[in-house]
């Protein structure tokens, strides 16, 4: 029996922890808005903030649009961070690109919100556009990077399991599908990337997967029977830790029947992407993303 003093002494060590992981959040969140907000949407664009059952979204079109083509945008930021904001230029570059009207869903975060929070916001949504707005599966595609790249597969899992109809495809960026760091690149000393480290993936992977098995399939699509899923487009670069999550879970969509479509860019970080105003390969991959999802939709 755990005397009164020991008990004392556990209470205050758990408190100063979660106080401590708190404060860690916050400021992963501050610094990634700080950042977001050097950049600003440019004059043509349109946005308009949505609520459903308590889940914010924001709705961004471009110039030229189809008003039936919908991507649904699933950010990322290690399920503890990131925003509409945060992602806004990356969210406004893929519009341009697919002529698609696009909204990011505010899903719920950890440590506030852990798994399954942020998956049932993202079905949520989806259900409301296709069963009360009306707009049509095979005109939808869900796109993520990140955190938002393995909730993409996850939604469409949860999707396909739901004997919900399915969007006409998925895409992926740099997507995080193994939050039991099973990869070799999590640990291979040549894979440099300055984005994000071992220990903040294992920070977030904790607040987020709670007393829940890691290797969940809708936590870790990696281990997932991916059969029956749309056609998909994976893009991740050489230099990140997370590559293998992207081989891995290409290859596994593969041998399902999945007609996957894998690029790997060279000497490319993690979500190079959200720099495209910087780097031409981010401007490349994001036009070929459009190409992809034109194909899909039309």
């Amino acid at each position: 029996m755990v005397n009164k003093g020991l008990e004392r002494v556990i209470k205050l060590l758990l408190h100063n922890r979660e106080v401590a992981a708190k404060k860690r959040v916050k400021e992963e969140r501050d610094e990634l808005e700080h950042m977001a907000n050097m950049i600003q949407l440019s004059n043509d664009v349109e946005t308009k903030k949505v609520s459903f059952d308590g889940i914010d979204a924001i709705w961004l079109k471009t110039p030229g649009v189809e008003a039936e083509n919908i991507i649904i945008y699933l950010h990322g930021g290690s399920y503890t961070a990131g925003s509409f904001n945060s992602h806004k230029d990356l969210v406004q570059r893929l519009s341009r690109e697919a002529k698609c009207r696009v909204i990011t869903i505010e899903y719920g975060l950890a440590p506030e919100h852990p798994f399954p929070k942020g998956l049932n916001d993202v079905i949520k949504i989806y259900n409301w556009l296709i069963n009360e707005e009306k707009f049509n599966p095979n005109k939808i595609v869900i796109v993520g990077d990140s955190a938002g790249g393995g909730l993409t597969l996850a939604t469409i899992l949860k999707l396909r399991d739901l004997g919900i109809k399915l969007p006409a495809a998925g895409v992926c960026l740099s997507p995080w599908t193994d939050l039991a760091f099973t990869g070799e690149s999590y640990y291979d000393k040549n894979i440099i990337d300055p984005g994000i480290t071992l220990d903040d993936l294992m920070f977030s992977a904790n607040l987020y997967i709670g007393n829940n098995d890691p290797k969940n399939p809708y936590i870790s699509p990696v281990y997932a029977d991916l059969k029956g899923l749309p056609p998909l487009l994976i893009h991740v670069g050489t230099v990140e830790k997370l590559l293998n999550d992207s081989t891995r879970v290409a290859e596994t969509a593969k041998k399902a029947g999945v007609n996957v479509t894998l690029k790997i860019w060279k000497e490319m970080i993690h979500v190079f992407q959200a720099y495209a105003v910087l780097i031409r390969e981010g401007e490349e991959s994001i036009k070929e993303i459009g190409s992809f999802i034109l194909k899909n939709i039309t």
